[in-house]
């Protein structure tokens, strides 16, 4: 099952896409699970795909005006230099010789930084180093505990995602902590929808790719990642549990644009698409913020 957010007369809804269609499980199951993730925790699919099979769509999906697919999520975990490939690029670039790490590289997203498929990204006025980043995106569905091993882990996810986890290269440097060029307000676009995770055979074997005006700049499988998705969540839940809803992005290959000679940074009037097989293709255009 594909899932949504959407604004609707004012407020947040979410549904499942049917065709070119979305119907609107937040309408009929809102009293049960009034957000979507209080239908991620509370186990909704069986409810919705029965809704799903026998109703028809409430809303054309192209016209509806699309949310980050989880609004609000408690934690957005990231993994940095999970590929090799980024790590020798990021190595060149800054003079450095990082071989990666033992464990995973992890830094935090906070939802405000969150904008939709379909959405703009924003570049602020006071960068002009907005980055692209391609990434696989997983959904938490369910709390975790503590110590979660890896070979348990996918079972706590709920689906799967694109992200692009655009960021500012410039405030990175500024200091030894890169949080506040990863979390400029939407520049960290997800969709176009959660696949559910029955839908997805193995996601640690996906293509993925980024496009930047129809130039692919970024091409890799998943089974590249230094650390799978498995396994940063048994990282994760050695020190902190995670919840229902909780999203990780599990970090970006090579072709990154402040590595490229010479560089290219995002400007307003690029498209910009991940690709990720199985999943679908998120599509951003780049805009100056509006303020």
């Amino acid at each position: 099952m594909k899932l949504v957010s959407f604004e609707h007369g004012g407020s947040c809804h979410y549904g499942a896409v049917k065709g070119s269609k979305v119907v609107d499980l937040g309408s009929r199951l809102g009293g049960m699970y009034p957000t979507i993730i209080d239908f991620i925790a509370g186990d909704g699919l069986p409810i919705a795909k029965s809704i799903v099979e026998n109703e028809p769509g409430d809303f054309d999906y192209n016209d509806l005006k699309l949310l980050p697919m989880v609004p609000n999520p408690s934690r957005i975990i990231c993994v940095g230099l999970n590929y090799h490939d980024h790590i020798s690029e990021a190595n060149r670039q800054l003079n450095r010789a990082d071989k990666g790490f033992e464990r995973p590289m992890i830094f935090a997203r906070w939802p405000e930084s969150l904008t939709a498929h379909g959405q703009p990204i924003f570049r602020p006025k006071v960068s002009t180093q907005l980055d692209y980043e391609a990434e696989l995106l997983a959904v938490i569905g369910k709390d975790t505990g503590r110590y979660v091993p890896a070979n348990k882990a996918l079972d706590f996810v709920f689906g799967y995602s694109c992200l692009n986890e655009a960021c500012l290269r410039d405030y990175q440097k500024h200091s030894r902590q890169i949080n506040p060029g990863k979390n400029f307000e939407k520049t960290g676009a997800t969709g176009p929808w959660i696949v559910t995770a029955d839908e997805i055979k193995n996601p640690e074997n996906l293509d993925i790719e980024m496009r930047l005006n129809g130039k692919t700049m970024q091409k890799a499988n998943t089974k590249d990642m230094i650390h799978s998705v498995a396994q940063v969540i048994e990282y994760v839940t050695e020190w902190m549990p995670l919840r229902a809803g909780d999203l990780i992005a599990s970090g970006t290959m090579g072709g990154v644009g402040f590595a490229r000679d010479p560089q290219v940074f995002m400007k307003p009037g690029d498209v910009a698409e991940v690709i990720i097989e199985g999943i679908g293709t998120l599509r951003n255009v780049i805009e100056d913020e509006r303020i």
